[in-house]
């Protein structure tokens, strides 16, 4: 398993923190997800066949790129 904390400098509220949270629960391969609002930080933690790129790249097309 793999584990990072992204900083999400979109991140303005707990609604968008559910929307990322959903979102990348749809990756295969991600566990868990654990957005705070206040620190516009997400932690993610995953398994083959998730990777960072692909999680990154979601959270790009979702408009929350990671810093």
């Amino acid at each position: 398993m793999q584990k990072e904390t992204l900083n999400i400098p979109n991140i303005s509220c707990n609604h968008c923190v559910a929307a990322i949270e959903g979102e990348l629960k749809l990756i295969p391969g991600v566990t868990a997800v654990n957005g705070n609002a206040d620190k516009k930080q997400v932690d993610v933690e995953w398994d083959l066949p998730a990777t960072i790129d692909v999680i990154k790249k979601v959270l790009a097309d979702i408009n929350y790129p990671a810093a």
